[in-house]
């Protein structure tokens, strides 16, 4: 089998990639905004290209911490171009890089390559933020494991529409060419029934598989949540901060159709992203709402009447780092100290739905006791009518068996470097009959 020819790199993707750091290093908004509106921006771009600068521009975000290492004295904001040329020189080396890109540079380059991390500090060697480095060696003992796998790649998980197809049928669909797809590598995921994880990013939304709503994008061990809220047909559901309506759905299937899901969130902007796909999956019970706060009157007045209730709570989204790189960039302490405030207040807010004997699922996508463990300590603590129960026993209930996490029971973790999923921390409690 011949190797693959060497990449070659155009003046074209050195210039967009520069103009994209240069936007994407000030830290205004989510990445793959601004990632959007610069391609939109640059439409002479091939699809070769384009590719290219995402990958290398993702790959910055991943590994900005040694790169602001090796840059030394310059500022890859302040220095773009340079930026650029090494983060293309790291991943395809120089040899890669047109000549008339390297002049004036070619030594910085060269040198900044030459640069060794085993003697920096260990959150640059970790490619995160010093306080975020602090935060998990102190909770976890293998934290450079951990740390070194959210600054990796993640791959793309479906969620199978259980109402509308058969993993089986759509994994053989995947594997079979069309007229849109070569044959994709699809495989069953290794804990979620419904998954199916790709190692490629296909253009998903041109296909009929999501256009007709037999597939969702969800990764594994966010539909493991749904399966711990583990609703039956016909009862009352509440997902309190729904957002676009991933694990809303994914209860909705559960539930064959059948009873009433609320989904609530106070970002009307967020839970408009579940219109479309609630159009696609043919569910029919499913209700969405805008809330002002968890003290909204519709709220309340679904207090005590609620079977089961899902808290998928706003979080800092540190196990989502290999996703969302620009998160720990844009994230700090004080924003978190903010966050830990809104859980606590979401989390007591949601207890109030549940009748007695109903099961209320605490849930966010962080890594971080301060906002998984510590929360329902004190929660726990200030709701006596409230009970911890065991996650694992659930699941077993219905053929999962998710490893166990360095003796994280009774609660539901997952982590990229154990599970090679996301980051995901769940709850389960019960209300005292």
């Amino acid at each position: 089998m011949s190797a693959a020819p060497p990449i070659r790199i155009t003046m074209q993707v050195v210039d967009s990639l520069s103009a994209l750091l240069r936007a994407l290093l000030r830290f205004e908004g989510p990445a793959d905004a601004i990632m959007s509106r610069h391609f939109k921006s640059d439409r002479t771009l091939g699809s070769r290209d384009r590719s290219l600068v995402a990958e290398a521009a993702f790959d910055a975000l991943r590994r900005l911490a040694s790169l602001r290492w090796v840059m030394q004295t310059a500022d890859p904001m302040r220095a773009p171009r340079l930026a650029a040329l090494i983060v293309l020189a790291r991943q395809h080396g120089i040899g890669s890089l047109p000549p008339r890109a390297l002049r004036g540079e070619e030594r910085a380059v060269r040198g900044a390559l030459e640069i060794a991390l085993r003697h920096a500090p260990q959150a640059v060697r970790n490619e995160v933020p010093q306080w975020l480095m602090r935060l998990v060696a102190e909770q976890y003992p293998d934290a450079d494991a951990l740390l070194g796998a959210l600054a990796s790649g993640a791959p793309l998980d479906l969620r199978v529409n259980s109402i509308k197809a058969e993993r089986a049928d759509v994994i053989a669909e995947l594997r079979s060419a069309t007229r849109l797809h070569a044959p994709l590598a699809a495989e069953a995921t290794r804990y979620s029934p419904d998954g199916v994880r790709l190692q490629e990013k296909p253009a998903l939304t041109r296909w009929p598989l999501y256009q007709d709503g037999l597939i969702e994008v969800q990764d594994e061990g966010s539909q493991l949540i749904a399966r711990l809220v583990a609703p039956r047909r016909g009862e009352m559901i509440v997902d309190f901060c729904a957002g676009a309506g991933g694990k809303t759905l994914a209860l909705g299937a559960l539930m064959r159709s059948t009873g009433r899901i609320y989904a609530f969130d106070i970002h009307a902007k967020r839970l408009a992203g579940l219109t479309p796909r609630l159009s696609r999956s043919g569910l029919s019970n499913v209700h969405p709402a805008v809330i002002t706060s968890e003290n909204d009157a519709r709220v309340k007045r679904l207090a005590g009447k609620i079977d089961r209730v899902l808290v998928d709570a706003p979080c800092s989204g540190t196990g989502t780092l290999r996703r969302n790189p620009d998160l720990k960039w844009r994230f700090d302490e004080q924003e978190l100290d903010r966050l830990n405030g809104v859980q606590r207040a979401v989390l007591a807010g949601a207890a109030r739905l549940c009748k007695p004997g109903g099961r209320l699922v605490y849930s966010t996508c962080s890594i971080l006791a301060r906002e998984n463990q510590e929360v329902i300590a004190d929660f726990l603590a200030a709701h006596p009518d409230y009970a911890l129960v065991d996650s694992a026993p659930i699941l077993a209930a219905q053929d999962v068996v998710v490893d166990a996490s360095e003796g994280r029971a009774p609660y539901f973790t997952m982590l990229p470097h154990v599970h090679a999923s996301d980051g995901f921390f769940a709850a389960v409690l019960e209300r005292v009959r």
